[in-house]
């Protein structure tokens, strides 16, 4: 890397290219710890590394959005693949906090608590970005974000507007696909529901497993997504039983309980529902039985 950064004007005074280019100075120091537990910088730093992340994943998801709305799939896809990259990292950082027990963390938590208030990364607005890009278009966030009128600005856009599943379903109804119109046409900032409209048009995608390969493989990168964004929220609903236990966390509500409902929110519904029934040829209308389960 070093060979490909060469020394020029632009280089601030005082700084390598490296430097200037990655911003190190600006980066390492933004770690303000408000505690004297030696482990806050690492707590500091894996949050500061998720919201890198969730950011990243936003701007992927969007561009992924505008290549859609292009009809150009084969960039779309690419593009999506590379969410499933990051999502990897997201899971790994995991590890850097799995030290922390409840001493740990409430020693942190309520020095951060008293100089700065309670708060939780899952009310960040980077995160819930990402989250309505997802699908999960939920209106209440957004009285949390009152107090910074960009932020609420851009949240309120972001959930008026489609998410990528939304432009994943205008995309297949302009080649063709059976989307029904009122899909299309709803209120993108209300939650969605699933249809079995779309339901049929993903078993219809994955009917003949030769046919419709680029759909397919979208699909699959879909699931990809949706599974890892799950497997994030696991990973925190464990830690939060882990440093905290049943105790009130959330304004007042307990942890567990606050996240646990989450769980459940899976994005691209139907492209899940729908695995119900591929792969039962002989009978398409009902859902394919284990073969153990047949009787002897």
């Amino acid at each position: 890397m070093s060979e490909t950064i060469q020394n020029d004007e632009s280089t601030a005074a005082g700084q390598t290219p490296y430097s200037a280019w990655i911003q190190t100075d600006v980066l390492h120091s933004l770690q303000r710890t408000v505690s004297d537990h030696p482990g806050e910088h690492a707590w500091i730093v894996h949050v500061q590394v998720s919201e890198l992340y969730w950011m990243l994943i936003i701007k992927e998801i969007q561009t992924a959005q505008r290549y859609l709305r292009a009809n150009d799939l084969p960039q779309a896809w690419r593009t999506l693949l590379r969410v499933v990259a990051h999502q990897e990292p997201l899971d790994a950082i995991w590890r850097s906090i799995a030290w922390m027990t409840p001493n740990d963390l409430l020693a942190i938590l309520s020095r951060a608590a008293a100089t700065h208030g309670k708060d939780t990364a899952l009310q960040g607005w980077t995160y819930r970005h990402m989250a309505y890009l997802l699908g999960i278009k939920q209106a209440e966030h957004l009285q949390h974000f009152v107090p910074q009128p960009q932020r609420w600005a851009q949240l309120n856009k972001a959930l008026a507007e489609p998410s990528l599943y939304d432009d994943v379903l205008a995309y297949l109804g302009r080649i063709g696909m059976a989307v029904p119109s009122a899909v299309l046409e709803r209120d993108l900032g209300a939650p969605y529901s699933p249809s079995k409209e779309i339901e049929q048009v993903w078993r219809d995608i994955y009917a003949d497993p030769d046919a419709n390969i680029e759909l397919q493989q979208l699909g699959e990168t879909l699931a990809d997504i949706a599974e890892g964004f799950a497997h994030w929220k696991y990973r925190h609903l464990m830690a939060t039983r882990r440093t905290f236990g049943a105790r009130p966390a959330y304004f007042g509500t307990e942890g567990v309980a606050w996240l646990l409902p989450t769980m459940d929110e899976i994005p691209f519904p139907e492209l899940w529902s729908a695995r119900t029934f591929i792969g039962n040829p002989a009978s398409p209308s009902q859902p394919a039985v284990c073969p153990h389960m047949h009787k002897r």
